[in-house]
């Protein structure tokens, strides 16, 4: 398993945590507790070294924004992002001159758009150096330096970081799935918020559907683990007791995908061209498409072969269309959902 402090390159992507990426899981039928057990307890290593690999090929293919959204009939993809941002900023009431924090903020996407959108002050953290690197470059670009900011850190430790009763309000998409615990980092982001704080989550879950007893329910869960560097896929309810246990009150809550769209979240993985809702929106479909996925097959091979990117990132890359077919699945049966949101305030 990955050694303790590998070297790292210059732009913070350490290739010995990537070539180790696929070594924490195993063939299914194969896997036991105690893999789970080690994955849940080096969830520093499997997650860079995932991000370390993917990192680029989510921004090839995603921008700037890694999450998913939902879509309106002839909506571009990349507004359908901004305004599953803007949603979440809405409904939790930010307002100008909050001082907000982004759990898990990747290159920063969401930061600057939800600073620009609400106008207020974004502190983003992020374990992964490579990420942190590129958000600030990224903000720096939009002139945004000032109003969003970016830590290196882990979101296990955020009163070690940054003390008790910090924020105005902390908001998480899709990033808190990738936690060893849900009660870990649900509690540390309680008390960080100040009293009367509002934490706002879009969360990865199995749905109430999901049966782990089920051998292709459970293989579901292992292949959207291992194609998105989750330690162990959990459950809507489990999300909900979590947020409880630590002291939340959860004034609304949704799985927004099981709203009644015409265009389901999803539809970006499928790979089929035709249903693009916008001429500009064709390269993003065709990408996983299988001619897409052929030329990222050999073009990434070629280039890792070049040491243009480190040694692993192909193997990562191979991971993430493993991802694309399971969280596709996972949508056309309701098995699994990438947008449980959940607004929930701490007791003033």
């Amino acid at each position: 398993m990955p050694s303790a402090a590998p070297e790292s390159n210059v732009d913070g992507r350490v290739g010995q945590r990537i070539e180790n990426y696929s070594k924490f899981w195993q063939d299914p039928s194969k896997e036991k507790q105690v893999d789970t057990d080690n994955r849940l307890g080096s969830y520093t290593d499997v997650v860079n070294g995932y991000y370390d690999g993917a990192t680029g090929l989510y921004e090839f293919g995603w921008g700037t924004s890694f999450h998913f959204c939902r879509f309106y009939k002839g909506e571009s993809f990349y507004a359908g992002l901004a305004r599953h941002e803007h949603y979440l900023a809405a409904k939790m009431g930010l307002r100008p001159g909050m001082r907000v924090l982004d759990v898990g903020c990747g290159v920063g996407g969401p930061a600057r758009e939800i600073a620009r959108f609400a106008d207020v002050n974004v502190v983003g953290i992020n374990n992964n150096d490579f990420q942190v690197g590129r958000a600030r470059r990224y903000t720096k670009a939009a002139g945004l330096e000032g109003q969003v900011m970016f830590y290196k850190g882990d979101f296990m430790k955020l009163v070690e970081q940054f003390g008790e009763n910090s924020f105005d309000a902390v908001y998480a998409i899709e990033a808190t799935c990738h936690a060893p615990t849900w009660e870990g980092v649900y509690g540390e982001i309680q008390k960080v918020l100040k009293p009367g704080g509002t934490f706002g989550v879009y969360e990865w879950a199995m749905t109430d559907k999901w049966d782990p007893a089920i051998p292709s329910h459970k293989e579901l869960a292992h292949r959207i683990e291992i194609g998105d560097g989750i330690p162990e896929m959990r459950t809507l309810q489990q999300a909900r007791n979590a947020l409880n246990t630590v002291g939340f009150t959860i004034e609304h809550e949704e799985d927004l995908a099981e709203r009644p769209d015409e265009v389901p979240w999803y539809y970006p993985l499928e790979g089929n061209i035709f249903h693009a809702q916008t001429a500009w929106d064709l390269l993003t479909v065709w990408r996983m498409s299988w001619s897409g996925k052929v030329v990222t097959h050999y073009g990434l091979w070629f280039i890792e072969q070049l040491g243009v990117v480190p040694k692993g990132t192909w193997e990562v890359g191979e991971t993430l269309k493993i991802a694309g077919d399971a969280l596709v699945e996972g949508g056309r049966t309701k098995l699994f959902t990438p947008m449980y949101l959940a607004i929930c305030k701490k007791p003033a």
